[in-house]
């Protein structure tokens, strides 16, 4: 095929149609195949994590002195404490709730059981069960089509919030009455999940709100004090209040910390550290305070550090042969974390099929459609556990004796224990059905037998409860309840390595501790789904309080996650990436390094003057959906002797030319917007641009060419004391810009709504001033150009943004590579990353959709085919 006479025509000409770049498929919107990865959306926007030093901000500054410093420091401490402490208080809530409910319903169902094994009536029973069951389940499902995103576990929205993604709605408070009411009906209602997840959320929530001292929901709270009202310091309290909410579940406040480090925040530090463990230490202490007092009426005693507890891993008294693990077994915990990867790693392939067929069949009907889904969800477990557990379990001693290597050791169970967790269901006296007992007691209570009850469970039982286990849980993650996945993969785990030490015990006749094996299941089987390592290594130690678990637990997760990678994600990344958000990753792949910035760049810029008319402004504001613009000024003065031979200014030149059609149609976009503008006179002036833009065309012929004969200007008007000239040159058309900083949309919009501007007539000087207070009034919900009142502005006017926009702005050069643009995008938590030239011109600009892996990817198939 012949190309075109130029560079733009020979692109468009050349370029096979049925071959499109993952980010053209973006912008379109669609994949080639149904099968295909879901590519990052672009309609979710970044955090502005890097502090606007504006002068607004510097008088803040100025005025802080170091008593005032100390005492702003000192609040934040307060805060910090706080938020543990309200995360505690939210975790003896729903604690409470759910034991309330749960003891109601098993105590209930349970007699019907025992009275109706005899009578013959089951099916009464059953029907308890479901009435009990489904009732909990639809007020969890309502609460969720009140507030969608309080759906699932809120760990991979919680994620991509601290990665530096804005997710609408998921730290409002409404998301948070949601989640933790929705969250102890859907544990209550039966449904093999956890609360865990949703604590994280939770707390990630009351960090965001608490130090924000007002409510969009609640007008009357709003005091004044605006200086934790930034996406900085709400990340940061944002990280305190996820790691509270793991330090609640799991009494791991050290795990919680970690936890914030390794899957949450992109930037840290050392105070923020500190704070962190600080939140994370107050929230178990209230949460063990409660909860001991409580449950055993003995305040004071900190008998119950977190939600999940998995008791204490000993031997007994007179058994001097016993030992919790030995060097041998490590080998077998090897084995174990290798078939935990590969069942993790086939629970996230199933869980993904599944999540991909509800977007496309579920969620786009109704919403009373993901209703009935949670209720047959919650109808099929009801009716699988209720069948299993009386035809499939088998009859157990209360005591049982083994014998191994000529040495008895009676194992008894608590009384107490009996009387609470075991269940005889159609089994004679001394006996318990070993299948109900694991089916018909709160999952945390399971997860506690299976740790410590030794020789108590057949492997017939632990095979069908963890294939059923398994099903049921994959299946119910993902619908639209608050649901967690740390419980249910633990109980899967557990049953797994139980399985394991009975095999072990019974055909090779080893003197194995069955216990460590659960709990190394356990890890296994949790660390092959989520696919964590520092953070749940710590967490499981803290929850065992056995440091000598330490080394067999981190050895059995760095090999499942190993084995998982090779085939897929962890669950919470692959449902981030369903969701097209552009998460970053730590870092990029070696081959990314044969691009530079200015291969990823976006050179198409939509640009301001320091001093513009409102006109512009606010034609710009209603015609690009740009979270930040840059400000540039164009230098007219000697440019002729400065731009000969200088390739630099032809580098300039060539990222213009590329960009100029898309300019101007642009601009008759702009105009066209602005007929609606209430002042005649800019009517008049979009009339005689447009007549001035858009002449008819000859057929065929080169509109770049035109554009250029006829002088055409991309933002005319725009400076207030100069205007486009006749006599322009081409490269007077593409003049370097050069670069003086960044202003965001939220400031525009607010300066035009608070008249910050000056007449044509006086000096910037006389132009209304705007403290920080006032900037940072309405965030983090700032108001949208279209609900402003344009009949209120006087287009001539001028307003000067140098003294709000970001002076300083991180920065890149053209030709850096691009891990060290993601490097600095990521670990100082950017938004917008300038492009500018060796001579201060701007000449393309970088944001996270620049850096996602599909952009790269198909960034790097394009440098292939140039080369």
């Amino acid at each position: 095929m012949a190309c075109c006479g130029n560079c733009l025509c020979c692109h468009c000409c050349c370029r096979d149609e049925d071959t499109r770049t993952p980010e053209e498929l973006t912008i379109l919107g669609e994949t080639q195949d149904e099968e295909d990865e879901i590519l990052p959306r672009k309609d979710y926007e970044s955090l502005d994590y890097d502090r606007c030093i504006n002068e607004p901000y510097v008088e803040v500054l100025e005025e802080m002195n170091n008593k005032r410093a100390k005492k702003y420091e000192a609040v934040r401490w307060m805060l910090v404490f706080a938020i543990g402490v309200s995360v505690g208080l939210v975790g003896v809530f729903v604690d409470f709730f759910v034991r309330l409910f749960t003891q109601l319903k098993f105590n209930l169902v349970g007699k019907s059981v025992e009275e109706c094994s005899e009578k013959g009536c089951l099916a009464l029973s059953l029907l308890e069960l479901l009435a009990f069951n489904m009732m909990f389940i639809f007020i969890a499902s309502v609460l969720v089509l009140i507030e969608p995103v309080a759906a699932g576990s809120g760990i991979p929205e919680i994620k991509s919030y601290l990665n530096g993604v804005k997710i609408p709605g998921i730290v409002r408070l409404r998301t948070f009455i949601c989640k933790a009411i929705g969250v102890l009906f859907t544990v209550s209602g039966g449904l093999f999940v956890g609360k865990e997840g949703p604590m994280i959320h939770s707390g990630a929530i009351v960090g965001a709100g608490l130090p924000q001292f007002q409510s969009i929901t609640f007008k009357k709270i709003n005091f004044d004090f605006p200086y934790f009202r930034s996406d900085r310091d709400k990340r940061d309290f944002v990280s305190a209040g996820a790691a509270a909410g793991v330090a609640a579940a799991f009494g791991a406040p050290i795990g919680g910390t970690l936890f914030s480090l390794e899957e949450g925040s992109s930037f840290w530090n050392q105070a923020l550290t500190w704070k962190v463990l600080f939140c994370s230490m107050s929230a178990t202490f209230t949460l063990n305070f409660f909860r001991s007092g409580i449950n055993y009426n003995k305040w004071g005693s900190f008998q119950l550090p977190g939600l999940l507890n998995f008791g204490e891993f000993k031997c007994s008294d007179g058994d001097k042969k016993c030992h919790l693990w030995t060097a041998v077994d490590l080998a077998f915990f090897v084995l174990m974390g290798v078939a935990g990867g590969l069942l993790g790693a086939f629970f996230n392939c199933i869980n993904k099929r599944l999540a991909k067929y509800r977007m496309r069949h579920v969620h786009p009907k109704a919403k009373f459609v993901r209703v009935l889904e949670s209720l047959l969800v919650a109808m099929v477990t009801t009716v699988v556990i209720f069948v299993a557990s009386m035809t499939l379990g088998e009859c157990r001693d209360l005591a049982s004796t083994i014998t191994n290597n000529n040495t008895t050791a009676l194992v008894s169970l608590n009384e107490d224990v009996i009387n609470s967790t075991i269940r005889q269901f159609f089994c004679p006296n001394k006996t318990y059905n070993d299948m109900a007992t694991l089916f018909f007691n709160p999952q945390e209570v399971a997860i506690h037998q299976l740790f410590h009850q030794d020789g108590t469970f057949s492997p017939v039982t632990l095979i069908v409860f963890f294939v059923l286990y398994f099903l049921l849980a994959c299946w119910t993650y993902g619908v639209s309840v608050p649901s967690g996945l740390f419980v249910p993969s633990l109980l899967c785990g557990a049953a797994f390595g139980r399985l394991v030490a009975n095999l072990l015990k019974i055909n090779l006749g080893m003197d194995i501790y069955s216990g460590t094996f659960a709990l190394i299941g356990a890890a296994a089987f949790l660390g092959g789904v989520v696919r964590m390592t520092i953070s749940l290594t710590v967490i499981l130690i803290e929850s065992t309080n056995e440091i000598t678990y330490g080394l067999p637990i981190m050895i059995t997760l760095m090999v499942a996650k190993w084995t998982g990678d090779f085939f897929n994600k962890g669950i919470y990344d692959i449902h981030i990436h369903l969701r097209g958000v552009p998460l970053l990753e730590w870092e990029t792949e070696v081959e990314m390094d044969k691009l530079t910035a200015s291969d990823i760049m976006e050179p198409n810029l939509t640009y301001v003057y320091p001093h513009t008319r409102i006109q512009s402004l606010v034609s710009i504001l209603r015609t690009t959906v740009y979270h930040a613009f840059p400000v540039v000024t164009e230098n007219r003065d000697n440019e002729r002797e400065f731009m000969k031979g200088n390739i630099l200014i032809s580098n300039n030149i060539r990222f213009k030319k590329a960009s100029v059609l898309t300019r101007a149609g642009e601009q008759r976009r702009r105009c066209q917007s602005m007929k609606s503008y209430p002042s005649s006179e800019l009517r008049n002036v979009c009339d005689d641009q447009l007549a001035a833009v858009v002449p008819a065309m000859e057929e065929g012929q080169d509109m770049l060419q035109q554009m250029l004969e006829r002088r055409h200007a991309p933002y005319p008007n725009l400076y207030p004391d100069q205007s486009p000239s006749e006599e322009w040159t081409m490269e007077e058309r593409f003049r370097p810009l050069t670069f003086h900083g960044i202003i965001l949309r939220s400031q525009l919009v607010n300066l035009l709504i608070r008249g910050v501007c000056y007449a044509e007539n006086q000096s910037s000087a006389t132009q209304p001033r705007l403290s920080y207070a006032e900037m940072t009034e309405d965030y983090p919900r700032f108001p949208d150009i279209h609900d402003l009142d344009l009949a209120l502005l006087n287009p001539r006017m001028i307003v000067d943004v140098t003294p709000y926009m970001n002076p300083s702005p991180y920065t890149v050069s053209p030709n850096t590579h691009v891990s060290q643009v993601f490097n600095l995008f990521r670990t100082m938590g950017l938004r917008h990353l300038p492009v500018v030239n060796a001579v201060g011109e701007i000449v393309g600009i970088i944001t996270r959709h620049n850096l996602t892996h599909e952009f790269l990817l198909g960034k790097l198939r394009q440098h292939y085919i140039t080369i």
